[in-house]
């Protein structure tokens, strides 16, 4: 059996931090389009946590991209897909409580590649960024939720709430906003 070359599986690791650090620039402007159009929409508090969980967000395409210059590749600039853009408040968690759970998911594929190609760093990296997207998934699912049984109850307590959050940059997680 002939033996792998190191810069062959160092090429796989970055190919799957790209991907990843795709899909945060992705998650960013959609957050970042949410938080905009719920301020517009006076849900204040909704988008203040929208926004912080932006920030969170570009920390982690930040720490995918320090690994990928570590090893020696590129950092991607290019988003993963579409902003959708113009959603209705109603539709934002639900979408991104699936947005979340399938970043969990192919980042745990990511997690695999790393293991399979002998990177305990960039596996270390995927297994913190996933205990944070596990975090956020679980504030858009529980918002979802509140939405889903109580409705327009729900969303008219929120409606007029401050979005300030601040000159601090800490992000959703790091804020302890998630508690």
């Amino acid at each position: 059996m002939k033996k792998e070359s190191k810069e062959a599986r160092r090429e796989r690791v970055i190919d799957v931090l790209n991907k990843a650090r795709a899909m945060e620039l992705q998650a960013i402007y959609q957050y970042m389009n949410q938080h905009y159009n719920l301020d517009d929409m006076d849900y204040g508090e909704l988008a203040a946590k929208i926004k912080l969980i932006a920030v969170d967000e570009m920390r982690h395409a930040e720490m995918f991209a320090e690994r990928v210059k570590e090893l020696g590749g590129e950092p991607v600039t290019d988003h993963a897909g579409k902003i959708v853009k113009e959603q209705p408040v109603d539709k934002i968690f639900s979408f991104d409580s699936v947005l979340e759970d399938d970043t969990i998911d192919m980042y745990n594929q990511y997690l695999l590649v790393c293991r399979e190609n002998g990177d305990s760093v960039s596996m270390k990296i995927f297994e913190d960024i996933i205990d944070e997207e596990q975090i956020h998934f679980n504030y858009f699912d529980n918002v979802r939720g509140h939405i889903e049984k109580l409705g327009e109850t729900y969303l008219a307590k929120i409606a007029g709430t401050s979005s300030a959050t601040g000159l601090g940059n800490s992000g959703f997680v790091v804020s302890g906003e998630s508690a």
